[in-house]
């Protein structure tokens, strides 16, 4: 599993475009020595994926992408990103008391207990976040960004939706979608918002294996 750039225990950097995020995947496949992998991701690190497979199309096996579409988006992190910066890691003494304070603008328990997986403590004992807030936010736009290629991926992808999710629409599907991704199946578990392999991993799980598995 692939932490990008600015997130998890991978570098921190200022640049945060989908061409740097391309150009890390595609150096650590070489680091790894997997010429043709499987590549998948979700909403960010989905497009990350969809960019890796239409600009290095031998370089892939098959693409699976979790609750994001080609499109351009407006802002509609700002919530989750506000949540985050307002978090005092200066006073809090315990993931409860972060958790406390990120309730207040994000009241799903599944979505926090994922982002708070960034959560970690320093030398000191004090908390730290993994993730470079400030360069996520800084390049939101070029994050939100449309996806565009004149030459389709022609081999097999799957899209996976979560029912309760906007993220991706009928017509995002006949449009961007197939117009981009020849070979391409949607499947839609029902119960799940946009973070759906936290909220529904079992389901997800088995869509991915059975896509994969499939010749």
């Amino acid at each position: 599993m692939i932490d990008l750039r600015n997130h998890g225990r991978s570098p921190h950097s200022e640049q945060h475009d989908y061409d740097a995020m391309v150009a890390d995947v595609l150096e650590l496949v070489d680091d790894l020595q997997i010429p043709t992998p499987a590549i998948m991701g979700h909403s960010m690190g989905g497009k990350v994926a969809m960019n890796y497979a239409l600009k290095y199309p031998t370089r892939i096996t098959k693409l699976i992408v979790v609750d994001i579409a080609p499109k351009a988006y407006p802002p509609h992190h700002d919530e989750i990103i506000d949540a985050l910066q307002s978090v005092d890691l200066s006073t809090v003494t315990s993931r409860g008391e972060v958790d406390a304070q990120l309730a207040k603008g994000i009241k799903e328990d599944e979505v926090r207990l994922f982002l708070m997986k960034n959560l970690y403590r320093k030398d000191d004992n004090t908390f730290g976040w993994r993730m470079n807030l400030d360069a996520i936010e800084k390049n939101y736009e070029k994050v939100a960004a449309e996806i565009t290629s004149e030459v389709p991926f022609k081999k097999h992808t799957l899209f996976i939706k979560g029912g309760r999710s906007r993220y991706i629409k009928p017509e995002d599907v006949y449009g961007s979608i197939e117009h981009l991704f020849t070979l391409v199946q949607v499947e839609t578990i029902p119960d799940a918002g946009h973070w759906v392999h936290a909220e529904a991993p079992n389901e997800v799980y088995d869509l991915v294996t059975t896509f994969l598995n499939a010749e």
